[in-house]
């Protein structure tokens, strides 16, 4: 039903491929850095990095997999939802453009959702969908020797431990993004 929807949506606009579908006049932030972090799986935050992992190897991600990563990339690190369908449509298998595009804005908010200021925090989500670590241990092997929950959460371990497993620090602290995408929004 979604695939066809946004076939639909895109028959009727098709400047929804490239221009938000309901401008919310984002300020998104210029970060190629974080940007390539995201790209390569390296923000810190084992499930998104797990998610973006399997992208390049397999050139697919279960759609939870795609909504988190997705979020974190628009909504954590404010960065353009067309930077990261750009990437998706280069290594998906199953990628077309109307859905690739019409859910990239469904996670943004710029789409056709009526919760344009929904954000999915990886660390919650992480806990509920991936409660074992079975999928983190998959694809981020330098975090596979830890139990969860600490596998969700590597920054909160002794800091000569996070050394010997080689995985990047967070990017950014969760409520300080959360903060800064509220603001962007004017929400306070």
């Amino acid at each position: 039903a979604w695939r066809d929807f946004h076939h639909q949506v895109l028959a009727a606009r098709p400047d929804a491929s490239r221009s938000d579908y309901r401008a919310r006049h984002d300020r998104w932030r210029d970060a190629p850095a974080e940007l390539e972090a995201w790209r390569q799986g390296r923000t810190g935050y084992p499930l998104v990095d797990a998610g973006m992992r399997q992208l390049r190897a397999e050139g697919w991600m279960h759609n939870r997999a795609r909504m988190i990563t997705a979020s974190f990339l628009c909504k954590t690190l404010g960065i353009d939802w067309r930077a990261g369908a750009r990437h998706f449509l280069s290594l998906l298998v199953d990628g077309d453009v109307a859905n690739n595009q019409l859910n990239w804005q469904w996670v943004a908010g710029t789409g056709t959702d009526t919760r344009p200021n929904r954000v999915l925090n990886p660390v919650t989500q992480a806990k509920r969908y991936d409660p074992d670590g079975e999928y983190v241990r998959r694809w981020v092997p330098e975090l596979a020797r830890l139990d969860a929950p600490a596998i969700h959460e590597p920054w909160k371990l002794p800091a000569g431990l996070r050394a010997e497993l080689g995985y990047p620090e967070p990017l950014v602290a969760l409520d300080a993004a959360l903060a800064r995408f509220r603001s962007r929004r004017g929400l306070g």
